[in-house]
């Protein structure tokens, strides 16, 4: 799928209800290329894998600035394996404490975001995430 721009579903997950930075974020990855499907506020991580596999997403963007971002990024894991859709790239962005990425990168996350990431920085995060993402499903 080279010949096509990457396609991201950029979303905010749960009951944070501030969307300034997951705009910025979507503008950032449109303007370097990328496709941007933003979902908008409060869904619910089926309403976010349903829209990845409409689209035929390369990867979901998850906004969290709750706290929640353990559970609603395990729970869309889940349904991402029921749905057989492992190859879809996830990357996470807000206010993750440093002591929960490990945890976030053992459920999957191939990239995480947090304040002071660079709008550059993070379009070649996502963009690098994809590739490493689908590397990985064609060897395993």
């Amino acid at each position: 799928m080279p010949d096509r721009r990457l396609r991201i579903v950029v979303a905010k997950p749960g009951l944070d209800g501030h969307d300034r930075g997951a705009k910025v974020i979507a503008r950032a990855l449109r303007d370097s290329g990328m496709e941007v499907i933003y979902t908008g506020l409060h869904q619910r991580p089926r309403q976010i894998v349903e829209t990845a596999l409409q689209e035929d997403a390369d990867a979901i963007g998850l906004s969290i600035l709750s706290g929640a971002h353990l559970s609603l990024t395990a729970e869309l894991f889940e349904l991402l394996a029921a749905e057989e859709a492992g190859d879809v790239a996830v990357v996470v962005g807000g206010v993750i404490p440093a002591e929960d990425h490990a945890a976030l990168r053992e459920l999957g996350v191939a990239a995480i975001f947090t304040p002071g990431t660079s709008t550059r920085e993070a379009a070649a995060m996502v963009e690098a995430a994809v590739e490493s993402h689908r590397g990985r499903a064609r060897a395993g």
